[in-house]
């Protein structure tokens, strides 16, 4: 990674914290049932990733993005106006975005300055969403993430069979756009890299094993990570719903 990712095409004030996009690419997809990685998949009459894109690039308060690929991985060129793209994705999710934070720091971004990591395949995401984010989490001393509410009974199970019900109350569905300042993320994600980022399962994970509290900020239900077959259809008709 080499300066090209700064300047950024959006402008911020002199001196202040910028915000950047880190967009992990670099998943095989394999609960999806793609001949190809999911994010690479067709949806609304584009690959599923440009939407994404998309959403982040229409957001004036993002100084610029990082896209996180798998090695060999050319389906997207190396300057996406942008977007950066960089082939330094890992064996696992926190793999690419330590990777991808470390390709932001090489490049010009600082440790005080913020991150956005964002799912690829979180297509629904809005500008207005990412906006949200960013509004609460400037002024906070941790950062934090769009979840929601859980609005479903939850269950334990045991061999297949419900052993118990879990009080829902206090129970939220983490979403992404995760925002953190980039140089907390990345010493907490460093602590996690010997384990091969055991229980690393989202970025705020990582900040609160190294004691940090992430703040809620309430999500969209559109905002819901393509995973299985049937997310598919779904995501399609939610896109082409927005512009007909």
């Amino acid at each position: 990674m080499t300066d090209s990712i700064l300047p950024s095409p959006h402008a911020d004030a002199a001196g202040a914290p910028r915000c950047f996009a880190l967009i992990p690419c670099a998943g095989s997809g394999s609960r999806a049932g793609t001949a190809q990685p999911k994010q690479y998949q067709p949806v609304a009459g584009q690959p599923m990733v440009r939407h994404t894109l998309a959403a982040f690039a229409a957001v004036p308060r993002l100084a610029r993005g990082l896209v996180v690929v798998a090695p060999g991985d050319a389906f997207l060129p190396l300057d996406e106006d942008f977007f950066a793209v960089v082939p330094c994705g890992g064996a696992s999710r926190a793999e690419s975005v330590f990777n991808g934070l470390a390709a932001l720091l090489a490049g010009g971004a600082q440790a005080e300055d913020w991150v956005l990591v964002h799912d690829a395949a979180r297509c629904l995401v809005t500008p207005a969403q990412i906006d949200a984010l960013i509004d609460a989490c400037l002024g906070d001393a941790v950062g934090g993430l769009l979840a929601l509410p859980l609005p479903d009974t939850l269950k334990v199970a045991e061999a297949g069979r419900v052993a118990s019900t879990l009080d829902r109350a206090d129970k939220w569905l983490a979403q992404t756009p995760q925002m953190f300042r980039i140089g907390a993320l990345r010493q907490a994600l460093q602590v996690a890299a010997p384990s091969g980022f055991a229980g690393i399962t989202d970025e705020a994970s990582a900040m609160e094993a190294a004691g940090a509290k992430p703040l809620l900020v309430r999500g969209s239900a559109q905002n819901f990570k393509v995973t299985y077959p049937e997310d598919f259809a779904l995501a399609d008709a939610v896109l082409r719903s927005r512009h007909a």
